[in-house]
């Protein structure tokens, strides 16, 4: 699939999105919760994202105001439509694999498009503090 999460309102695929489990406003959207995923595997698979941040595309899509408005998927849309530039990174993960993102501050989705094997993600919400982890770099 070239992207991978289902719209439930009518069946069909979103797309590059902005989550928004945590409700935050623009000012606060870098605030949120990092979402935690796995790729399960049997398959390999890609995270899709986009190289601009919620707060830029609000401050030129919506103007004056917009640290108060809440971001959307839409004002992505509304950013490309008026010919902003966006940058998309592929990132591949194989089974194991995994990615810490802020993804209610950046479009992004899952996908695997061109794979023989199906695969499955596990993904958890959170606050995952610095040095939690170490570093691979």
């Amino acid at each position: 699939m070239v992207t991978t999460t289902d719209n439930y309102e009518d069946g069909r695929l979103i797309g590059l999105h902005l989550d928004n489990w945590d409700k935050l406003r623009c000012s606060d959207r870098h605030t949120g919760r990092r979402r935690l995923a796995i790729n399960l595997g049997p398959g390999t698979r890609y995270i899709i994202l986009g190289a601009l941040d919620a707060q830029t595309v609000c401050r030129a899509v919506q103007g004056a105001g917009h640290e108060h408005r809440y971001p959307h998927t839409n004002d992505f849309r509304a950013y490309v439509t008026a010919g902003y530039p966006i940058r998309i990174i592929r990132i591949r993960l194989e089974p194991g694999d995994g990615y810490i993102a802020p993804t209610e501050y950046l479009l992004h989705d899952g996908s695997t498009e061109d794979q023989d094997q199906p695969s499955a993600a596990a993904f958890w919400l959170g606050r995952f503090p610095r040095g939690l982890l170490p570093s691979l770099v």
